[in-house]
């Protein structure tokens, strides 16, 4: 073996040999076990977020692998219809020209084509992430197959009167031209101004005054509303105003949505520009006028002298000319909620337009009834509520986009305006009975990403046919996501699922964090503290990355600001990492925090991880090979005893990890195990046998049999996180273990051997590992030279202590570098000593030509002082009246327990600062 491990070397072949053996295709057999990855948009690259959630994926892919479960991680990516067509959009601008010069067909083509060239990236990216998806089962959401479920979904609802067509308010992004999702909508709160418009009523007897923050609407005004029950204008209602600008006159009506706290009371009333008011205007039977044409300039239904004005061109315009006319009673300045397009960034109008959309309650009741029944259980379970509060207040769905890009409503039109659904224009003919001679147009509107991606589950597993697939894989087993998609994708799969697959898409829903960077904060271009996973992997230049936080920016302004925060994080740029550093980041951080920070020196801890695992089985197999492994003579120590229950240990805690999605408590059980346990103590107990001319044959086998199993079970138990070098050692390790294969993934995931620690092991082991402590805590407190040895006297020794003494002094000896330690006689009395304490056994370290008496007088003395504070913090919750009534019995008695040993310590710490003081009396 190389001397250190080189992520760069081994990681991209190995991944090819697993593809090569098919090692992540379904296995056929066992229970099937089955997750969809949520498909990224075909548009970009794997952020963060990605990479994170790519990792939990596959990790519980290989782990019910390894259980021997038929498994199938499904991969694909998502057309992205909204920012698909604005990269391709952007690419035409570039060349001077628009969509429209290409036309529908050759656009579309042109998208394809862009999809071909840079489709490959998301695929490239996963492979170096790892991911072990059965690639031969790769569907893109507009694959032919997929596209048809799209359609027969469509039609289906149709005819059930589940869709329909109508004129409606959305929210209207003028940038794209399309109608949004109340979901796609972005609102922040941003300054701004309330304007207060004085209105005259129409016989000239008096005016109202409302308020607005939008007043080139007030074009579009059909009524002034009061609360019903304000007695300031009780009278007034049924009046009419003159609505200024205008000439037209609009009535006072009276309705409940008003608040006579606000302002003056009174509230405008433009049904077709907001979405209160269109309620407002349905119940009272107003007319709509829409005043803005698709761009959000003012159409022909205004003035002439603001028709063609862009909207925040007719703003200034309308409040001039009010301003002019008397009819501006004042200006505050104002806060206010903006609503901006999620992709655009621009501000969304209300806008009346026609638009399919789904009739949702009927959906949705089942959808709601499946999660309350517990056929689905979020993890954890509080996303559930957020899940309810949603399904029970869901509005019908705007299905329809202004796109050219995506899945195209399967309707087609008459001359006269009547629409004809099916599955293609012969099959709406047909069940229409409409004669082939009457020319139809199709549609020009495509269908939201999110109704694609709503049959994900089921369409990727060949849906509407009945295949082994779908009869296999779906439900799958669980759905791993971030919170920020579950009204968006998760909600609406529930729904889809239920409604046409017969049964729920998943069994549960692990909803984990958002990866914030390491102050907490959200990764994002703007603010230039975004990471492409696989500079992580492979490292960066300070210089490249610098070239990448700061090209494109939507705001070129901070520039400067990116550039002095990346000279100051990364002032060297990035190092690689390696991939299984990075995952093993990843997993640590899956608590069940809304909120995950990513900090680098995590990594660099991981990576420092990798190394000690390299280096252990370095030594491992050193010691292993050209020896004798079987079984029979060989004799099993204390320590390989220790080490085997210390496994078990850990691999309970595994096993309960990945059945709890808590892959933090897998990845820190693992750590704990392999740093401390098995590298840090058992490699060098093993010494004690392996190199010791005393040790016994049958000894050095035990040891070493146990060396390689322990590793061999332990590159098992790690491969779901840290595959790829777990790979590379599994196949040194795993002849010498007897159990070779053609790949770690297709072994079975080590089995507890014991339901049950050894206790006994364990006991006899922490001993021994206390008492080479305290003598390694003397060292470093007085200054000892490791490699001096020492001797070492024991007092207050009991049968328990002398029986371990004399079974296990050749690990004290080693390990702790003492010559045989010595038990003083009942009445023998002690020299003055350092002293360090196992249980009530002291430690006796002579300080004779050992010692600085004034150090040593100080090094008391600290450790009293924490011995009392501890005491008096643990005494003090032991005289809380309310702690001593509420806590568990089992704290108190440890906290009792714990009392006495500080009592105990502080009396000999007491007796052996009195003996260092006569030490230097003397």
């Amino acid at each position: 073996m190389d001397k250190s491990f080189s992520p760069a070397d081994i990681e991209q072949q190995i991944y090819a040999n697993w593809e090569k053996l098919g090692a992540f295709a379904p296995s056929g057999h066992g229970k099937p076990y089955s997750i969809v990855i949520p498909p990224p948009n075909v548009t970009g690259t794997l952020h963060m977020g990605h990479a994170f959630q790519d990792t939990i994926m596959d990790a519980l892919t290989r782990y019910h692998r390894m259980r021997g479960h038929d498994t199938l991680w499904q991969p694909g990516t998502d057309h992205a219809g909204i920012a698909t067509q604005m990269v391709v959009e952007r690419q035409l601008n570039a060349e001077g020209k628009t969509r429209l010069d290409l036309g529908r067909d050759a656009f579309i083509e042109r998208v394809w084509s862009w999809k071909a060239q840079s489709g490959g990236l998301i695929s490239n990216q996963l492979r170096r992430l790892g991911a072990s998806v059965d690639w031969s089962r790769d569907r893109f959401t507009m694959d032919p197959q997929l596209s048809s479920a799209v359609t027969a979904v469509f039609v289906r609802l149709y005819r059930e009167g589940l869709i329909y067509r109508g004129k409606r308010l959305v929210n209207w992004d003028p940038a794209l031209k399309t109608a949004l999702s109340d979901l796609e909508v972005a609102a922040h709160e941003e300054q701004g101004s309330l304007w207060h418009l004085r209105y005259p009523l129409a016989d000239g007897s008096g005016s109202l005054v409302v308020a607005t923050t939008r007043p080139e609407t007030m074009l579009g005004d059909t009524a002034v509303a009061v609360h019903p029950e304000d007695e300031r204008y009780r009278s007034w209602v049924g009046r009419r105003l003159r609505l200024p600008l205008t000439g037209r006159e609009v009535p006072i009506i009276a309705d409940t949505y008003v608040d006579p706290a606000f302002g003056s009371g009174c509230v405008k009333i433009t049904p077709a520009h907001d979405f209160n008011d269109y309620e407002v205007g349905q119940r009272h039977h107003l007319s709509m006028i829409n005043i803005f044409t698709p761009e959000a300039k003012l159409n022909e239904e205004v003035p002439a002298p603001y028709r063609g004005l862009d909207r925040f061109e007719a703003r200034k315009r309308v409040l001039e000319d009010l301003q002019s006319a008397g009819f501006l009673e004042r200006t505050e300045d104002h806060k206010l909620m903006v609503p901006r397009g999620d992709r655009s960034g621009v501000v969304l109008e209300p806008l009346l337009t026609d638009q399919w959309f789904v009739k949702i309650q009927p959906l949705a009741d089942p959808a709601i009834r499946a999660v309350e029944e517990g056929r689905i259980r979020f993890v954890p379970d509080n996303w559930s509520k957020v899940y309810f509060d949603w399904m029970r207040n869901i509005k019908d769905w705007c299905i329809s986009r202004q796109l050219w890009w995506g899945h195209r409503i399967p309707a087609w039109y008459d001359a006269q305006g009547n629409q004809y659904v099916g599955v293609d224009e012969a099959d709406a003919r047909r069940a229409h009975k409409l004669p082939d001679g009457v020319p139809l147009r199709q549609d020009e509107d495509v269908l939201d990403t999110w109704f694609s991606s709503a049959l994900w589950p089921f369409s990727t597993q060949g849906w509407p046919q009945d295949t082994r697939s779908l009869r296999t894989y779906y439900p799958t087993s669980v759905l791993v996501t971030g919170f920020d998609i579950i009204f968006f994708w998760v909600a609406r799969m529930i729904m889809m699922g239920l409604k046409f697959a017969g049964d729920v898409p998943f069994r549960e829903v692990y909803v984990h964090g958002l990866i914030r960077d390491h102050d907490g904060q959200k990764m994002s271009k703007s603010k230039g503290n975004v990471i492409d996973p696989l500079d992580i992997v492979d490292g960066i230049t300070l210089e490249r990355l610098l070239a990448k936080r700061t090209t494109g920016l939507m705001q070129p302004q901070m520039k400067p600001a990116i550039e002095k925060a990346t000279r100051k994080q990364f002032p060297q740029g990035i190092a690689a990492f390696g991939t299984d550093a990075l995952r093993l980041t990843f997993a640590s951080l899956a608590t069940q925090s809304r909120d995950l920070r990513f900090d680098m020196a995590r990594v660099d801890g991981y990576r420092n991880f990798c190394n000690k695992l390299w280096n252990a089985t370095r030594y491992v197999l050193m010691n292993v090979e050209g020896h004798s492994l079987e079984e029979a003579g060989a004799e099993f120590s204390l320590a390989d005893r220790w080490i085997r229950s210390q496994l078990a240990d850990a691999l309970r805690k595994v096993e309960a990890g990945f059945a709890d999605y808590r892959l933090d408590t897998v990845a820190t059980a693992l750590y704990e195990f392999t740093w401390n346990d098995f590298c840090d103590w058992y490699l060098e107990l093993s010494k004690a046998a392996l190199q010791s001319e005393s040790a016994s044959q049958g000894a050095k086998r035990g040891a070493r049999l146990t060396l390689v199993r322990t590793l061999e079970a332990l590159l098992r138990a790690l491969h779901p996180v840290a595959p790829f070098i777990t790979e590379e050692l599994w196949q040194r390790v795993a002849p010498a273990a007897g159990c070779a294969g053609a790949s770690i993934m297709m072994a079975p995931f080590p089995a507890v051997d014991s339901p049950r620690s050894d206790e006994g092991a364990v006991h006899d082991m922490r001993w021994v590992m206390d008492f080479i402590l305290g003598v390694r805590q003397i060292r470093g407190e007085m200054d000892i030279a490791p490699s001096r040895k020492i001797d070492v006297l024991l007092q207050g020794a009991t049968a328990a202590d002398r029986a371990r003494l004399a079974e296990h002094g050749a690990y004290l000896t080693r390990l702790a570098g003492v010559n045989p330690p010595r038990v003083l006689e009942p009445m023998e009395t002690a020299p003055i000593s350092a002293i360090a304490l196992v249980g009530s056994l002291e430690i006796l370290v002579p300080m004779a030509g050992l010692i600085d008496p004034v150090a040593e007088l100080d090094r008391l003395g600290k450790r009293r002082l924490k011995a009392e504070a501890d005491l008096k913090k643990i005494d003090g919750k032991l005289g809380n009246a309310e702690f001593m009534a509420n806590a568990p019995a089992e704290v108190v008695v440890k906290d009792q327990a714990r009392a006495a040993e500080l009592r105990t310590e502080i009396a000999q710490l007491q007796a052996q600062h009195a003996r260092v003081e006569a030490m230097r009396a003397r």
